[in-house]
């Protein structure tokens, strides 16, 4: 039988790290070729943010870990090497997905001690990546936060969020929603080298108008800008052009951020694709992960009249919360660990 080897008991060859986070089968399917899912069921669903201070959010919700945009630079590929998997072809071929989530953080919000802080979806592996298309987890967690009353951001570069448009649109009619598309890479042909996985920048403007469409505003995140490759003034005022007229309301740009593994693996690509660039590169990167002040600066410098010029300087429309809905009284549904 096809599916006889992915029980629960079956010896899949799955590697020793996805014991600890509850391994239930690993699954391979002829509609996502080369990728391979490994379901686990949770224990938690909410993630508590260190140093929440320092950002618009204390919680996260993740439902899958890996991701298959298979963005060269992505800062989440170290989270990988704790489930023994590398953090390159690994991170993007190898998605792991919390089958249980929904009930998981239904039950979590169910807590009288949860106070609705924000939540953000997305701060670590893509939200709307393929497995989406597949588990079709992103609208249980966000109708479980609508009805508990608690606000949440979006940051997606996927283009299947414009399914749960709808419910996003509901849900910020009682609670705070921001509503954000990563588009940092207008060219067409270094989009592929470098986000090889992801939907198409035309497709991604697309995307923007459809949420402005819903009534939502948009933010973009023009970032990471990659020195030398997308931070010319061309490139940007090209970009951030065709944002605003996409409907975006406001963008931040940044530069690029090498943090731990993801470094060797950014720079293994750009020795095979742009070898010209590896000594300019090292040299940015000397002292750590991020771009030295002078150059920050000059992004700065160099972004902040092409916000002002296309109109994407605006504060995010922040919609104000109804009074929470109540959770009605009663006993809580059985939930898988």
């Amino acid at each position: 039988m096809r599916w006889a080897g992915q029980g629960v008991g079956v010896d899949d060859g799955a590697l020793p790290g996805l014991q600890r986070i509850g391994l239930v089968r690993s699954v391979r399917t002829p509609q996502f070729e080369g990728m391979t899912f490994h379901e686990v069921l949770c224990k938690s669903a909410l993630n508590k943010v260190p140093n929440a201070w320092m950002l618009p959010f204390q919680y996260t919700v993740n439902a899958y870990r890996g991701c298959s945009h298979a963005c060269r630079y992505c800062f989440a590929r170290p989270t990988h090497e704790y489930l023994d998997f590398d953090n390159g072809t690994d991170f993007d071929s190898q998605v792991v997905v919390k089958t249980n989530v929904v009930d998981v953080l239904r039950r979590e919000l169910r807590r009288p001690s949860w106070t609705r802080e924000t939540v953000a979806l997305g701060t670590n592996t893509d939200p709307y990546q393929r497995a989406e298309g597949r588990y079709v987890l992103m609208p249980g967690i966000l109708a479980a936060l609508r009805d508990s009353g608690t606000p949440f951001s979006i940051l997606t570069k996927g283009t299947l969020l414009r399914r749960d448009l709808p419910i996003i649109a509901e849900a910020a009619e009682r609670v705070r929603v921001s509503v954000a598309v990563s588009l940092a890479v207008g060219d067409p042909e270094l989009h592929r080298a470098v986000e090889p996985g992801t939907p198409s920048p035309q497709a991604r403007l697309a995307l923007i108008a459809a949420i402005r469409d819903a009534g939502l505003d948009c933010h973009v995140m023009v970032a990471p800008v990659l020195p030398r490759l997308t931070d010319s003034v061309e490139h940007l005022d090209g970009l951030l052009g065709e944002i605003a007229a996409a409907g975006a309301g406001s963008a931040t740009v940044f530069g690029l951020h090498l943090r731990g593994s993801t470094r060797g693996w950014f720079m293994s690509w750009l020795a095979r694709d742009h070898p010209e660039l590896v000594g300019e590169y090292r040299a940015l990167y000397r002292r750590g992960a991020y771009l030295p002040a002078d150059y920050r600066e000059m992004l700065r410098a160099r972004a902040a009249p092409l916000l002002r010029k296309h109109g994407l300087t605006g504060e995010r429309r922040r919609l104000e919360p109804v009074a929470p809905v109540p959770v009605a009284a009663g006993p809580v549904q059985p939930t898988l660990f």
